[in-house]
């Protein structure tokens, strides 16, 4: 492996409130604007860059020493880095991974992703939490000359990521199916959000066929795949302009075809249940986030990635044209909704979802079992239906 020696020009990070940071160019050279986000976890910086769910944000990264793992051609979680940029404060001088193929940096520059180094993240980090998620850019080479002035209105004149509608913009165009792993025990189709890649492979290790289907999928193209269930998966973007993949699962619960959702899904299961969805303050995200299941009372340390949430009762069900919905899970930290089930009038699980990321892409393996309660429910179902 051979890397390539980058230089470390000036660089400067500007917050929509006017704040500023100045480092190093890292990365890509040039110009990037998106909502700041900072993310908690220690690994797996590589699934967190290919993660759809990031489309048009900006990572700070809280970990200070990043990279140090290289890069790889297997830990992919979609063809493509989607972060609009990257924020470390210690890049690695060299990858140490008997994994590695080549080195992070060289991977962001030739994906064109602008990045800066030699920030103070802790301080970035602490201020997005008091005042929230905002725009940000971060420009380096001939655009870190630019006036301050010119910098702030070219980071103000993004949009905002409330109100955006960005699922079709990072799903898959066509349709295909990902093999069950051994004998085909059910098949499940899969609205493809921004799905990780993660998501169907642990759905084939279980025996299921997947129909991955594109975000603009109807709900007879769901059916002319004559699933046993269907899945909605995670995704980027404002939960209240999806009307079209919230009618559509209207129509997979009034056909009582099981359901599963992440993250994304889980915000849509929400709104096809007739509750809101609001934006959060600065979000959820990381491997680290701890979680509670109300059904078994377990506290599970899961992986996390969204800025909205569904506004739903923690104190009661909830009557619905489906059925009896309660949140079943719920975030430790600060008490935020963190999954939805619908049961109907015998008291029978036919829809579920949760807003974090079972698949553990990367890490950790606690909530593994929801594709186990998944494969549960498509088995209930189907000696049902016999």
């Amino acid at each position: 492996m051979t890397a390539t020696l980058h230089t470390r020009e000036p660089a400067v990070l500007v917050l929509e409130d006017g704040r500023t940071f100045t480092g190093s160019a890292y990365g890509h050279r040039g110009e990037t604007v998106g909502e700041a986000v900072f993310c908690t976890a220690m690994t797996g910086y590589q699934e967190t860059l290919t993660d759809p769910s990031y489309h048009r944000q900006v990572v700070v990264m809280t970990a200070p020493h990043v990279g140090n793992t290289g890069w790889n051609d297997e830990d992919n979680e979609s063809s493509r880095i989607w972060v609009s940029g990257f924020v470390v404060r210690d890049p690695s001088l060299r990858p140490s991974s008997w994994r590695s193929q080549r080195t992070l940096e060289d991977e962001l520059d030739d994906q064109g992703v602008v990045g800066i180094c030699g920030i103070d993240t802790r301080a970035l980090t602490r201020h997005l939490r008091e005042r929230g998620a905002m725009r940000v850019g971060i420009f380096s080479g001939d655009d870190a000359r630019m006036p301050a002035a010119d910098l702030l209105d070219r980071v103000t004149s993004a949009p905002i990521m409330e109100g955006s509608a960005l699922a079709q913009e990072v799903s898959t165009h066509t349709a295909y199916v990902v093999e069950a792993v051994g004998e085909r025990r059910f098949t499940v189709a899969a609205v493809d959000l921004g799905i990780k890649s993660m998501t169907p492979h642990q759905m084939a290790e279980r025996g299921i066929e997947v129909h991955v289907l594109p975000a603009s999928a109807t709900a007879d193209d769901i059916r002319a795949v004559e699933p046993d269930g269907v899945f909605f998966s995670n995704g980027p973007g404002d939960p209240a302009t999806a009307d079209h993949e919230v009618g559509v699962l209207r129509e997979v619960l009034a056909d009582g075809t099981p359901f599963f959702g992440i993250c994304f899904g889980n915000q849509l299961l929400g709104r096809a249940l007739g509750f809101g969805t609001y934006k959060l303050k600065y979000g959820h995200r990381g491997v680290n986030q701890p979680v509670m299941d109300r059904t078994t009372g377990k506290v599970e340390v899961t992986a996390h990635n969204h800025g909205f949430a569904v506004d739903a009762p923690r104190d009661r069900d909830t009557d619905t044209e489906f059925g009896t919905a309660r949140v079943s899970h719920v975030c430790l930290n600060d008490d935020v909704v963190e999954g939805l089930e619908l049961r109907s009038a015998t008291g029978a699980l036919t829809a579920f979802s949760v807003q974090y990321h079972p698949e553990a892409a990367a890490g950790p393996h606690d909530a593994a079992y929801l594709f186990d309660r998944f494969v549960d429910l498509l088995n209930t179902t189907k000696k049902v239906d016999a």
